[in-house]
């Protein structure tokens, strides 16, 4: 590509992700969210068809995180790609997400949608998904 178009290219995704007018800052003034927000707009000026997003919202306060979990679901509409969203941030993901993989102790123990896994009678899933502790909670 030429350089004019490069930059229209760029821009264009920085758009996409809320950050126009952003691209002359420098990384250290950048916040959390911008720099996830830069992130994912790199990824996508590529148009992929499969990107792996590996703790996205990690760091990040819910407000910001959820508007960045909406703006993976605006690109996964956008483009058609497929993501794979690696994450702790239940049920904050289930949101967006079509269907959920479990692990257990580097293992694949469920996978179904967001509402069959919540639904689950699963004792392993349904301590995960409902934060439950191992046994009582003892202070002393």
């Amino acid at each position: 590509m030429s350089e004019p178009a490069i930059r229209k290219r760029v821009l264009e995704e920085l758009d996409q992700v809320g950050l126009n007018g952003a691209e002359q800052k420098y990384p250290a003034h950048l916040s959390g969210g911008m720099i996830k927000r830069v992130a994912l707009a790199r990824t996508l000026v590529r148009e992929p068809e499969i990107v792996l997003f590996d703790e996205p919202t990690t760091g990040l306060d819910p407000i910001v995180s959820n508007s960045i979990l909406e703006l993976f679901k605006v690109a996964h509409e956008r483009l058609k790609l497929t993501g794979i969203l690696v994450s702790h941030d239940i049920p904050e993901i289930f949101s967006i997400v079509q269907k959920v993989a479990m692990l257990h102790e580097g293992r694949v123990v469920a996978v179904d949608t967001p509402e069959a896994l919540m639904a689950s009678e699963d004792p392993v899933v349904h301590q995960f998904l409902h934060g439950l502790p191992d046994g009582p909670i003892r202070y002393r």
